[in-house]
């Protein structure tokens, strides 16, 4: 490539928070306060570490040794799970949690497919650097000698095995490899810089991350399909107002479960709230209302999403 990539090329669209749709979307992520919260905090250290500073002096001074030890790892965050589990949701939202938190302004920069490139030689590298140029660029625009950062910018890669994955295979192309190697030595030059910068990656195969990479992350977060009870709360929250009573909830939630037909599976997230659901509507509009016993015989009919094999989440 000879030209500059534009803005448009490396990313998909630019957010800004805090703001009320991703502070309402953040809200509608049931089951997952944990992970949350977790990231919340992390985030918050990552992009601005006074706050630790000023936890510590109020309530552990003289621990300066082992606020060193917090503050020393890399701005990367890895949320691995299955597909339909709220990863890549919570990814696009959690940026709202934390400018209210450190109250700041934080920009989401969600890395754009085309940053892949398609195949031509030093394409994927070159669309790469220039995306972390242009990270580097816009934190270091609100580093503060104070400490205190005056914003923070998230960089956001979803399907992240797709971009990083490890160089440890054999068919692997020397380009992809130099992607990855790209990759870290974004990570790196945030890091040495001190920015008020941090990366989130998602993917649903976390043993296919290069081990580089996953030994950048300051964390790495888990995330399920949801259990009993936060099936339940899903489908009680939105179908108990319209009229269905407790017996067909609790079928709903035996239909949408890894028990039924031998079935070692349950329904993810993104099956409840993009398929059941709305297909229970539909089943009913626009001539009678939602019958309970129908939406119970509609969820055991639907296959939910198959799982990734890729091995068991570290916990």
């Amino acid at each position: 490539m000879n030209t500059k990539p534009t803005l448009d090329e490396l990313f998909e669209r630019r957010i800004t928070y805090p703001d009320i749709d991703p502070q309402a979307r953040l809200a509608r992520l049931v089951g997952l306060d944990e992970q949350k919260n977790r990231l919340a905090k992390i985030l918050g250290l990552l992009v601005n570490p006074s706050g630790l500073a000023d936890w510590a002096k109020k309530h552990h001074p003289g621990a300066q040794a082992l606020l060193d030890a917090v503050l020393r790892r890399p701005p990367l965050v890895v949320l691995a799970g299955d597909v339909g589990s709220g990863k890549t949701e919570l990814a696009e939202t959690i940026g709202d949690a934390v400018a209210r938190q450190e109250k700041i302004d934080i920009t989401l920069l969600p890395l754009s497919l085309s940053t892949r490139g398609q195949g031509r030689v030093g394409e994927m590298t070159q669309l790469l650097s220039a995306a972390f140029d242009y990270t580097v660029a816009e934190a270091t625009k609100l580093k503060s000698a104070s400490g205190r950062s005056r914003g923070a910018v998230i960089l956001l890669v979803d399907e992240a095995d797709a971009l990083a994955q490890s160089r440890e295979a054999a068919q692997m192309h020397h380009e992809d490899r130099a992607g990855v190697n790209a990759f870290i030595r974004g990570i790196d030059r945030i890091a040495n810089a001190k920015l008020p910068a941090a990366v989130l990656m998602c993917t649903n195969r976390l043993n296919a991350l290069d081990p580089a990479v996953r030994r950048r992350a300051a964390d790495v977060l888990s995330f399920a399909r949801p259990a009993d009870e936060q099936r339940r709360f899903v489908l009680s929250s939105r179908l108990e107002p319209i009229g269905l009573g407790r017996h067909h909830i609790d079928a709903l939630v035996s239909a949408t479960g890894p028990q039924r037909g031998g079935r070692d599976h349950g329904f993810t997230f993104s099956d409840l709230t993009q398929r059941l659901l709305p297909t229970i509507v539909l089943d009913a509009y626009p001539t009678r209302a939602v019958d309970g016993a129908r939406a119970v015989e509609i969820a055991r009919s639907m296959v939910p999403t198959p799982p990734f094999r890729d091995g068991e989440l570290p916990r």
